[in-house]
């Protein structure tokens, strides 16, 4: 695995595979006791930096609607 500063330079799908991979690893059951904790702490800064990529993508888009539409009548931009 990467080191944990590398984190922030990575794209949203580069930290989402990397995050599915560590999930995939610890369901199996399959890592020793110190490996798991050190994915899992891994898994929570991916997780970390995922959801601040896409809240800054979010934005993003209610930055692009409001400025097309102007502040009236726009509705904030939800993702699932």
């Amino acid at each position: 695995m990467s080191e944990p500063a590398d984190i922030a330079a990575m794209s949203f799908e580069q930290a989402l595979a990397e995050l599915e991979q560590i999930v995939g690893r610890l369901e199996s059951g399959q890592a020793p006791l110190e490996d798991s904790i050190r994915m899992y702490e891994r898994g929570a800064a991916l997780k970390a930096h995922c959801e601040a990529r896409l809240e800054a993508a979010r934005l993003r888009v209610e930055k692009i609607v409001v400025g097309a539409g102007g502040a009236q009548g726009v509705e904030p931009a939800e993702f699932s």
